[in-house]
């Protein structure tokens, strides 16, 4: 029986959550990850290295390991060293994906060693071979460039309108066949404007997406981001979305069940909190509990920012199982 072809786009986190919940249907999965991470143990070996920061990919090839089988893998690619001059900070999946980058001299070939090394099932992608940086377009005007500037800390937000990649940049031909031949393409969860938006910010990306026959679903954010999406409901989020791509999803899942009252307070010290649902009452979106109430506080010097709250995979499994037995 021939296997659905599903296509994740985004990185960090939300991707790894919803690639461990492709990995309980036995789908074909292809992730399509941004590169224009420039923080935390990423952002030290890019600018020592010149390489594409690897983070989010290498996050993608731990998500591929079978939790049973393979769970040392996991814990290879996603190990933090707690001490040592140099290495304190930096993630040995970086590390052996920057080595690799080295050897080959192309991220894409990287990551197809390292697939093979781990014996991996799945297909991890960067979304475009450039190395390349965000560029953060303000509603008022003003720009910024590097994606480590939407994780500093500050004290009065500022709306995004949208984001661009620098230099002009092509989206990688690996990731243009797969959206091309995907089933099923699922964007998000993830930071919006950092992950999210960077994969979709490519003048090809309207033509393929006008063409694809797949089923196309985007997942919600559980939370906003102070520095990213403060101002935006979850009808923004789509809208942004299908005004990128220039195309309507299908699917658009939001999680309805309520958020543990001890994570509520911490994102909300922070200035974040639960998106608002002003999503229209229509069958394509549906709305469901999509959370995993455990809180998932970030390793020890680990610079980067890390979501405490997570969608739940095994839940995200069953709702996108049930999206592929829908008639088309």
């Amino acid at each position: 029986m021939k296997k659905i072809k599903a296509v994740v786009m985004g990185g960090g986190t939300g991707t790894f959550a919803v690639v461990s919940s492709l990995k309980k249907l036995d789908w074909d999965i292809t992730t399509i990850i941004a590169v224009s991470d420039s923080g935390g143990s990423t952002g030290r070996i890019r600018d020592e290295f010149g390489f594409q920061p690897v983070g989010d990919l290498r996050q993608s090839l731990a998500a591929l390991a079978d939790v049973d089988g393979q769970d040392w893998i996991q814990k290879i690619l996603l190990y933090r060293f707690e001490k040592g001059t140099g290495l304190k900070g930096h993630n040995l999946g970086n590390l052996i994906l920057t080595a690799l980058q080295d050897m080959t001299g192309s991220t894409t070939k990287s990551l197809e060693i390292a697939e093979k090394v781990f014996n991996l099932t799945g297909t991890v992608i960067p979304v475009t071979e450039d190395t390349v940086d965000l560029k953060i377009h303000y509603t008022n005007g003003e720009t910024a460039v590097g994606e480590h500037i939407l994780d500093e800390k500050i004290d009065e937000p500022h709306s995004i309108d949208h984001v661009s990649l620098i230099p002009k940049c092509n989206i990688n031909p690996k990731a243009a066949d797969a959206i091309k031949e995907a089933d099923i393409i699922i964007i998000g969860p993830g930071d919006f404007f950092a992950s999210i938006m960077a994969t979709l910010v490519f003048p090809e990306i309207p033509t393929l997406f006008a063409q694809s026959k797949a089923k196309k679903v985007y997942i919600e954010n559980l939370m906003t981001r102070f520095t990213q999406t403060h101002d935006m409901s979850a009808n923004d989020h789509l809208k942004k979305i299908e005004e990128t791509v220039q195309s309507k999803m299908s699917y658009i899942l939001f999680n309805n069940d309520s958020i543990p009252e001890e994570a509520v307070a911490l994102y909300a010290s922070v200035k974040e909190y639960p998106v608002k649902d002003d999503l229209p009452n229509s069958e394509n979106v549906i709305r469901i509990p999509l959370i995993n109430t455990e809180l998932h506080h970030k390793q020890k010097y680990d610079t980067a920012y890390r979501s405490l709250l997570r969608h739940d995979y095994k839940k995200l499994s069953q709702v996108l199982e049930s999206i592929m037995k829908e008639k088309a």
